[in-house]
């Protein structure tokens, strides 16, 4: 996992890999960065913990970077689906705290981004880490959208849709460190 901020690109082809060999070939990659990812979220636990923070840990069944047109109502941002164990827990902590203060950690590889959102509340000393993974080929829409409204979401639900909370990033480069890049290659075609 990267530095806040920080992008490593791994593979970082934006469409999806084609063929059947390519897909099993990064099934064991997939499942390393995955390994990786679940194992940093919990270190950042352990160390806001050992700092006396209350944390909750989520780690996402499903993430989607959903564009406005496909989210609901106006939702747009990236999409976390909580499992139904760990829901109680978020929702009490969304209940209870603000989160004004955000950052991400993230890597990619083979197509794909791997990433902890962490969701602070300084005040109560309250974090939520998320952790996630979506094919960034199909993050172009949120990106577009993050880019033009200068601003980016987090979403959480359960698998059955209801909604846990949401929250507002004023700063969507820490979700997108290639989104200038990305939607200038996309209007050059």
């Amino acid at each position: 996992m990267r530095e806040p901020g920080e992008s490593r690109d791994d593979h970082s082809d934006s469409q999806p890999l084609g063929s059947e060999e390519e897909l099993e070939a990064s099934i064991p990659i997939h499942k390393d960065a995955w390994s990786q990812t679940l194992d940093d979220m919990q270190a950042m636990a352990e160390e806001l913990e050992d700092e006396g923070w209350d944390t909750v840990t989520v780690t996402a069944v499903d993430t989607a970077a959903e564009p406005p047109e496909d989210g609901t109502g106006d939702r747009w941002g990236l999409v976390h689906v909580v499992p139904d164990n760990q829901a109680e827990a978020f929702r009490e902590a969304v209940e209870a705290c603000e989160f004004p203060a955000f950052d991400v950690f993230r890597a990619e590889a083979e197509g794909r981004v791997f990433h902890v959102t962490q969701l602070l509340d300084p005040e109560t000393e309250t974090s939520i880490l998320i952790a996630g993974n979506f094919q960034r080929y199909r993050a172009d829409g949120a990106v577009q959208t993050a880019r033009e409204e200068n601003e980016m979401y987090t979403h959480a639900e359960t698998l059955s849709g209801d909604h846990l909370g949401s929250f507002k990033h004023d700063d969507y480069e820490k979700f997108f460190p290639e989104a200038d890049r990305l939607v200038d290659l996309d209007e050059e075609r």
